[in-house]
């Protein structure tokens, strides 16, 4: 099989298209005939080993699995002996995260509880581009911001992958939602559903007066107090995605900020299980979500979708199509 591989940690100049050996399922494991994959932070941190921390888990010299890739698409070859869920011939989705091999390959095998039945109302690159996204958009909103129905919601960074999953997963819930981003995507906020827009090239919502039960901190360049600000009395603050400098601001001073009033300043870190992209598989088939996509690459022009990726300026997702549908 053809697959996107990587030996050492550099640019996307380092992505080889190759020819591997095409894996064999465990008893456990479901093989997948792989259609579309995206690309993920996880993916381009893994890539550049950037921060160096991430050589703790990748590999301290080199990779130690050489295929990118954590959001998958596609249909069931073959299943092993102790597999239950599904058959040959599933349309599936799901997040391989931390399971030895990327899905940025022809084929990948993987444990059953990765995965969950494709909605049939979404082609295979929407499929592809929900599991990260939303289950972190899901997570942050839900476990850490404890979102209720009626609450006034901004999501800070509201034109990524995980911005419009969270601005489409809090209305929802029945949320009052603000979106922030630029002015190039005040038309793709309105158009998820968010109820009021925010061009930040503009307006600084920190410094408008106006208070939030819940902010979703997914790419921001504001200090916590400036939030902080912005939340009423009772509201919380969940980090899910920003620079270096944002994650330890929000792991170290977020608690001692919180001590102080009844405002909570807290961060989320996605963790994967099959229950959350159940719930994600749900909100696709009931149509109150739908991916945003901006770009498709072949599985040959990764390294090119990568580059593009990198310049943080996409519009939802990026998506890599790898097999064309039978």
């Amino acid at each position: 099989m053809k697959a996107i591989v990587y030996t050492k940690y550099g640019s996307p100049d380092v992505l080889q298209l190759m020819d591997i050996e095409k894996p064999v399922p465990k008893d456990d494991e479901v093989l997948i005939k792989v259609y579309a994959a995206s690309v993920n932070a996880y993916d381009w941190h893994f890539l550049t080993a950037d921060p160096f921390p991430m050589r703790l888990v990748s590999g301290l010299l080199k990779p130690k699995n050489m295929i990118l890739g954590t959001d998958i698409a596609g249909c069931v070859e073959a299943v092993g002996r102790n597999v239950k869920q599904f058959q040959p011939g599933d349309a599936v989705f799901g997040d391989i995260f931390g399971l030895g091999s990327g899905s940025f390959a022809e084929y990948v095998s993987v444990p059953e509880s990765a995965l969950a039945l494709k909605p049939s109302n979404v082609s295979f690159e929407e499929a592809a581009a929900a599991p990260v996204a939303a289950v972190t958009a899901l997570q942050g909103l839900r476990d850490q911001g404890h979102i209720q129905p009626g609450q006034k919601v901004l999501i800070n960074g509201a034109s990524g992958g995980v911005g419009t999953c969270a601005v489409q997963i809090a209305k929802a819930f029945g949320s009052e939602v603000t979106a922030v981003c630029s002015t190039r995507n005040l038309e793709i906020a309105h158009s998820i559903g968010a109820d009021h827009v925010i061009d930040y090239t503009i307006e600084d919502f920190t410094q408008n007066g106006q208070q939030y039960d819940l902010i979703l901190a997914v790419n921001g360049y504001h200090p916590l107090s400036a939030y902080k600000r912005a939340l009423t009395p009772q509201g919380i603050y969940v980090f899910v995605g920003g620079l270096p400098a944002q994650i330890v601001q929000s792991l170290f001073l977020g608690p001692v900020m919180s001590k102080s009033d009844g405002r909570k300043m807290t961060s989320s870190q996605k963790k994967t299980n099959q229950k959350d992209l159940l719930f994600i598989r749900d909100l696709l088939e009931e149509g109150k979500i739908r991916p945003v996509i901006d770009e498709c690459y072949p599985l040959s022009k990764t390294a090119e979708a990568f580059r593009y990726f990198e310049k943080g300026h996409a519009r939802g997702k990026v998506v890599i199509t790898i097999s064309v549908q039978e």
